[in-house]
């Protein structure tokens, strides 16, 4: 069934701004996806939530956030600002989720950034989807817990949509 994102409520709160219950919704998405549908094993709780924001998508019948993202200052895991630890969940996949996510966390980034420059750490399979939003790749791909990842930047942020 696909899911309305007119409909979604976005929310982009510091780390001690999350409720409990937001926090432990968000970590159950991100365990799904990275380390139960990916089969990827390693430490998702990793010592850096403290330090970022965090981009979600709810809609009320869902438990799970739809889309999430966090997003660090420049300094923190890179000189420029970044985005990281980039879902969809399951319900909403191929149905656009992803580029609004981007869209979200590109405005939200610029607002709270100062229009910083980005860098992440893509999936590798993802650099075109990553390139559509001016980011290009910086070097060659790399294992990332055991999946071809690589680095990538964006010269600078100009939001199409307000955060």
């Amino acid at each position: 069934m696909k899911l309305d994102p007119s409909n979604a409520r976005w929310h982009c709160l510091r780390f001690t701004d999350l409720s409990v219950t937001a926090l432990q919704h968000i970590y159950a998405a991100r365990q799904a996806v990275f380390v139960l549908e990916q089969r990827c094993f390693y430490l998702d709780v990793d010592g850096w939530d403290e330090q970022a924001w965090h981009l979600a998508a709810w809609l009320p019948e869902h438990r799970l956030p739809l889309a999430y993202a966090r997003l660090f200052p420049p300094g923190v895991k890179y000189p420029e600002a970044s985005i990281g630890r980039v879902l969809t969940t399951e319900p909403v996949r191929g149905q656009g989720w992803g580029k609004l996510l981007i869209e979200h966390a590109l405005a939200h980034s610029a607002a709270l950034f100062n229009r910083s420059a980005l860098r992440i750490s893509a999936q590798a399979h993802l650099e075109r989807f990553y390139g559509g939003f001016g980011f290009h790749a910086l070097g060659e791909p790399y294992l990332e817990d055991g999946i071809p990842h690589i680095e990538m930047r964006r010269a600078a942020v100009h939001p199409t949509i307000k955060p």
